[in-house]
């Protein structure tokens, strides 16, 4: 039988068929490896960036207002001097999947700080808080002038609340709080205080309610500023009330005749007289109809567990505190030195 024939160029085909293969592989690898170099690249340069320190000379505050979102955030930042372009906050940002977890209120941005550490204090809702500070014995008309006058508050305050129902103390707040939210925070906390105290007062006191010991509390508030008294002074009046004695308390008088604001001068033998003034201690039995002021805890926790003494009598006793006394007789000569006292402050222009 006769031989085939065979195609000599077949060999040579299929070897340039392979380098061909080959090549396009190769390409194909260097087009990935170049790829992803340069992916590799632009991410460690935003990333750099990100991290670099940022254009603020000295410490800063920034107020994000409520509802802004990521881009006006950015451009508010870049805008106020805080990092020097917002697209590159956006697009960290946006990666990270933080777009979402931003805060807004007012936050301290500290100097030279990195877009990094801005997007971190930024959505830790760390914000700069305000003191407002409601000090003991202010009547409530006082403590609304108190907000009314604080410029990181706003809103407006629908009334004056019920005399005695605030707690005074030292508030911490958001830039931006509203002024009624406040007082009604205060007034809440005064309802916590009073009940978790009212259980454990003590036995046999010499009222029923929980207004009648705010009522105590805020007269003995206006008694003494010395912290340490508050328990003395409520024994006093305490034991008044159970022996059937009048309080005979001047601050009742003043809040009778000016609601509680200064008086600017001494009480009157006439204003002591008066029978008409139904906050006059002097002249009704038993307490006031209403607080005199807004007491604190100390003074409220005073009343509902007052200390076991005999005393009924205290005046001034030219150190800023009081002295006390069981009898009168003995409150006869504590009164006779404060009135030397006072006299040689007279003469003496103190």
């Amino acid at each position: 039988m006769a031989e085939a024939d065979t195609d000599p160029s077949a060999p040579k085909k299929t070897g340039l068929i392979g380098r061909i293969l080959l090549w396009l592989a190769i390409a194909l690898v260097v087009t990935v490896l170049i790829a992803a170099a340069a992916a590799y690249g632009g991410w460690v340069w935003l990333n750099d960036q990100f991290e670099a320190e940022g254009p603020a000379g000295s410490e800063e505050t920034v107020l994000l207002p409520r509802g802004s979102g990521l881009i006006a955030i950015a451009a508010q930042l870049e805008r106020e001097g805080l990092i020097a372009d917002a697209r590159i906050f956006r697009v960290m940002v946006t990666i990270d999947g933080g777009d979402r977890s931003l805060r807004a209120g007012e936050f301290a941005i500290p100097e030279s700080a990195s877009m990094a550490q801005i997007y971190d204090i930024l959505r830790s809702g760390e914000t700069i808080q305000h003191p407002i500070t409601a000090a003991e014995g202010l009547t409530s008309a006082m403590i609304v002038r108190i907000l009314e006058e604080a410029d990181v508050l706003t809103g407006d305050i629908a009334e004056i609340p019920e005399e005695g129902t605030l707690l005074p103390e030292t508030f911490l707040v958001d830039r931006g709080t509203a002024r009624q939210g406040l007082l009604d925070r205060m007034a809440n906390a005064q309802t916590a205080l009073l009940d978790a105290l009212w259980a454990s007062r003590a036995d046999d006191l010499p009222f029923q309610t929980r207004e009648e010991a705010v009522i105590l509390a805020s007269v003995i508030e206006k008694e003494t500023g010395v912290a340490a008294e508050r328990p003395l002074v409520a024994s006093v009046f305490v034991n008044r009330l159970r022996r059937g004695m009048r309080l005979q308390s001047d601050p009742t008088i003043i809040y009778g005749l000016t609601q509680g604001e200064p008086l600017g001068r001494g009480i009157r033998r006439s204003e002591l007289d008066n029978a008409d003034n139904p906050y006059n201690t002097y002249q009704i039995d038993g307490l006031p109809p209403t607080p005199i002021a807004n007491p604190g805890e100390a003074s409220i926790r005073a009343v509902l567990n007052p200390p076991d003494t005999d005393y009924l009598f205290f005046v001034a006793d030219g150190t800023g505190g009081h002295a006390f006394s069981e009898t009168y007789a003995e409150h006869n000569r504590h009164v006779q030195n404060w009135r030397r006292i006072e006299r040689e402050r007279a003469r003496s222009g103190g």
